[in-house]
């Protein structure tokens, strides 16, 4: 039987962009490796990182992490520039498929999630979303609220 990813010791939610949930409609979503510095690694582990200003971009065949912010390493040797572009690994396929999403209207990359996977390998969660407009955000928040009120009133009967 497979192991749940929150009871492995190594997985572990490095940064999360809640926003993105509300500023966007979520279509799809994909795993993607992120190229790093051993003083990025070591900061992550420490927790000092922030994607919620960040945007992924496919520029010349290669998928890229814009913005993101992972906080400098005090005790390296060689220490790392914190809002750098870093590189996303992915296959052809999935590039050409990401491509050809940004191409049509109003879609863009997100970063949803920064994590350390069951192998502590870095990995970050990236969704195909299309921006939402004002009457959208306040539609969805009026669902979640209706389905907050109908909890509480099945909870109060049963």
């Amino acid at each position: 039987m497979a192991k749940k990813p929150d009871s492995n010791p190594n997985y572990k939610v490095i940064a999360e962009n809640r926003r993105a949930r509300f500023d966007y409609a979520i279509e799809d979503d994909l795993e993607c490796g992120v190229v790093l510095n051993g003083s990025e690694v070591k900061s992550l582990r420490e927790n000092t990182s922030n994607i919620a200003e960040s945007y992924a971009a496919v520029e010349d065949g290669e998928l890229w992490l814009v913005n993101s912010y992972i906080a400098p390493y005090e005790r390296a040797m060689f220490g790392h520039e914190e809002r750098r572009r870093r590189k996303l690994l992915c296959s052809k396929r999935e590039l050409a498929r990401l491509w050809n999403e940004t191409q049509r209207k109003g879609m863009t990359l997100v970063p949803l999630v920064l994590y350390f996977n069951h192998k502590g390998i870095a990995k970050i969660k990236i969704g195909i979303a299309k921006g939402k407009k004002n009457v959208d955000k306040r539609e969805t928040e009026a669902k979640r609220d209706w389905n907050r009120q109908k909890q509480r009133l099945l909870k109060e009967r049963g």
